[in-house]
């Protein structure tokens, strides 16, 4: 197998566990079990993250594509950046139910285009 396809499938293989991880802590939040913030859940999240990241750098060496050029690629980094920050308000326990509602809406919308930029590449002119 290329180089090229386990990166691919490890990449899109921690994609989908991150949402999981996500969704996974919102729910428990949810329901009144804020004990997840002390338990494994809490990091590994970041660890699944780190080798997505990893991944995903590791496949712009082994294929054309380049940030900035492309510009779904770029669009993806952006969502990625802004569900980041969506997703830090939404688990933010200091903030009001409404505010982390609407923070966790807009990272599932930033993930959903993100996920549809990485399976269409539209030529952005």
């Amino acid at each position: 197998m290329s180089a090229y396809l386990i990166l691919k499938h490890l990449h899109m293989t921690t994609a989908y566990i991150t949402v999981v991880l996500f969704a996974l802590r919102l729910l428990m939040d949810a329901v009144g079990r804020p004990e997840w913030r002390r338990t494994p859940l809490r990091w590994i999240p970041h660890a699944n993250d780190t080798v997505l990241l990893v991944a995903a750098i590791s496949l712009l060496f082994v294929t054309p594509w380049m940030p900035f050029v492309h510009g779904w690629l770029t669009a993806k980094i952006f969502l990625l950046i802004g569900y980041i920050v969506a997703g830090i308000f939404a688990l933010k326990t200091t903030l009001g139910t409404p505010t982390r509602v609407v923070a966790a809406i807009l990272a599932f919308v930033q993930i959903g285009a993100i996920f549809h930029l990485a399976m269409t590449k539209p030529v952005f002119s």
